[in-house]
């Protein structure tokens, strides 16, 4: 089989992009952006795509079908993933509520993200507090600083937020049902467990990054079903 992990570069040259009307674009501007994470994990016709992006729910120029197309086309992989990757989209995009307005501003709601996050053969892990009631945290501004501190490459950047995102809807979703909170902060500095709350980096070979995306892909699927009981 073969593996396709790799980004694609929608520019102003795609036709779907020139077809669109300036006053749409403008248009399009002034809605809020309303990020969903989205995973794709395809095996079809003996070529097989893993890939995570942020779609915009929002999105008014740009449908799930015609970015499907522009992806095929960059991976040079069979048409038939179209309809798939789009429905994919599509179903996560509905299926997808992080709201935040119930949230009172300047309230603490904090909550641990942890980071289990592969590109290639390098592996990520970290985890961190994230105030889910701060509208100024933007997953894709703390993954492109987080990765510039690492020295990470760009690929990392798309993973990282997506995974941020993922787990924020999760916290949000289940938030009803948390049994106790954080602890109130009472200094900006950790004094205990310093090394659980820091950037790890391996180099892994082959064999160990399949076994962590297993691992990582039965977790996924875990939290899905405990937020959908949920």
């Amino acid at each position: 089989k073969q593996w396709y992990q790799r980004r694609v570069a929608i520019t102003a040259g795609s036709p779907i992009i020139n077809d669109i009307d300036e006053g749409a674009m403008h248009e399009a501007a002034k809605l809020d952006e309303y990020l969903v994470p989205i995973r794709l994990d395809i095996d079809l016709e003996g070529h097989r795509l893993r890939d995570t992006l942020t779609w915009n729910k929002n999105e008014k120029n740009l449908t799930p079908v015609q970015f499907s197309e522009i992806l095929v086309d960059d991976l040079e992989i069979p048409g038939a993933f179209v309809p798939v990757i789009a429905n994919i989209i599509q179903t996560q995009v509905d299926g997808y509520d992080a709201d935040t307005k119930a949230l009172v501003e300047n309230s603490d709601h904090r909550v641990i993200i942890k980071l289990n996050v592969h590109v290639g053969n390098t592996s990520l892990v970290d985890q961190f507090e994230w105030d889910i009631s701060c509208p100024q945290n933007s997953p894709e501004e703390f993954a492109r600083n987080l990765c510039q501190e690492l020295g990470l490459g760009g690929e990392f950047i798309s993973a990282i937020s997506y995974s941020i995102r993922g787990q924020l809807g999760w916290h949000i979703k289940t938030m009803t049902f948390t049994e106790a909170p954080l602890k109130a902060i009472e200094t900006p500095l950790r004094t205990g467990n310093l090394d659980k709350w820091a950037p790890n980096i391996e180099n892994l070979t082959d064999q160990e990054m399949e076994k962590k995306i297993r691992d990582q892909d039965r977790n996924a699927r875990r939290m899905r079903r405990l937020a959908n009981m949920n």
